[in-house]
């Protein structure tokens, strides 16, 4: 039992660390009705949201199919090296860093492996967890964190917008620069196998459902409505997706909401900051 709470703890850090200093908050600011003002609902509900589509997104099978598309189009390891890695550069940029590298990174593996190139797994992997973080910054969905500060400041398209894309395009082209001498330019021919898109029609429906969490994002439709059909809709077409969320990151960010609101209650904590 202690193993498997330890191996929880370990897996978990930051959640527990995060409720671990909600609690020490809790003696300087007694807990009450107050708390329930702190938390941004609207920013739980579209994580959830949106972590509920992007799964539903894998179950079709949209990304492997998306990453044999471009892979086919590779005439040589410059190119293929370039693509493994702006893969996930732009998936995060609608589907944030984690699920990009999930995805891509199991892909990558066995690619590599097929066409006999075990050296350049660790530089290829290494640059495409770069290239995930660097490309999620791009946009308010890439990670958790720029929703929360696009909602939380109210931040306007353009505002949010002109102070990332000059990073993003710069690390492009870092990007770029640094995946050309991975793998040799000549690689054996890749057997891809055909390769299908799984239930067309979830795939349309989860389609528009992330247009809805986008309009969500841009403020153009209210939160409970996005959230209500995606919850609707999901029940109906699988259930399972709502296992696959990460319910532990939602956990942090009410922890992280108690602590920043309590924090700005301590007076001299609060005068110190202004």
């Amino acid at each position: 039992m202690f193993s498997k709470i330890y191996q929880w703890i370990k897996q978990e850090t930051v959640l527990v660390i995060a409720a671990l200093c909600g609690i020490l908050t809790m003696f300087f600011v007694p807990p009450s009705s107050e708390y329930i003002q702190y938390i941004d609902l609207k920013v739980l509900c579209l994580l959830f949201c949106l972590m509920t589509v992007v799964a539903g997104f894998q179950s079709c099978g949209v990304f492997h199919w998306l990453a044999i598309q471009l892979l086919k189009k590779s005439k040589n390891g410059r190119i293929l090296s370039v693509v493994l890695v702006m893969l996930p550069f732009f998936t995060s940029m609608l589907v944030t860093n984690d699920v990009a590298l999930l995805t891509f990174v199991p892909f990558t593996i066995l690619l590599l492996d097929q066409i006999a190139c075990p050296k350049a797994l660790v530089p290829v992997l290494v640059l495409q967890t770069i290239a995930a973080n660097l490309g999620s910054m791009a946009t308010p969905v890439g990670n958790p964190q720029n929703l929360f500060l696009y909602a939380a400041y109210n931040l306007s398209a353009g505002d949010f917008f002109s102070a990332v894309l000059p990073l993003t395009l710069f690390s492009f082209i870092c990007l770029v620069a640094s995946s050309l001498p991975v793998l040799p330019s000549k690689l054996p021919k890749i057997a891809m196998g055909r390769q299908s898109i799984a239930n067309p029609h979830r795939l349309l429906i989860y389609g528009l459902l992330f247009v809805l969490c986008l309009l969500t994002v841009f403020r153009i439709v209210h939160f409970s409505i996005t959230t209500l059909a995606v919850i609707a809709i999901v029940f109906f077409t699988d259930k399972q997706l709502f296992k696959k969320p990460d319910y532990a990151l939602l956990a942090t960010f009410v922890c992280f909401f108690i602590v920043s609101g309590n924090l700005g209650k301590i007076e001299s904590i609060r005068q110190e900051l202004n």
